[in-house]
């Protein structure tokens, strides 16, 4: 369950830049909604940690965070797509695959 936790905490660390970026050429109800991501993320990293080791946890939550805002941002907002920024993100991925593989 706590690796479940870690997942849709790193999910919603990818709501937090969302509603940061809307709020400021939009509604300001997405800062509301980025403050929430940034709660409920932070609170299911929380519970993930019961069991999952601290560092591990905390680059994993970086890690799907990171590359959902990425994905996100060449899909919605137009970001610059390269190949190095590609590769540069499979890299984030490898680790994160790497760090569940090792976890204990």
């Amino acid at each position: 369950m706590n690796w479940i936790y870690l997942f849709l905490a790193g999910m919603c660390e990818i709501g937090w830049p969302i509603g940061l970026k809307l709020a400021g050429t939009h509604s300001r109800l997405w800062g509301i909604f980025a403050i929430l991501a940034i709660v409920l993320s932070g609170i299911l990293l929380f519970l993930a940690q019961k069991s999952i080791p601290m560092g591990t946890a905390y680059a994993i939550w970086t890690g799907i965070g990171a590359v959902g805002a990425f994905i996100v941002g060449v899909i919605w907002f137009k970001d610059p797509l390269s190949v190095a920024r590609i590769i540069s993100v499979t890299f984030i991925i490898v680790g994160i695959v790497g760090l569940k593989l090792a976890a204990p």
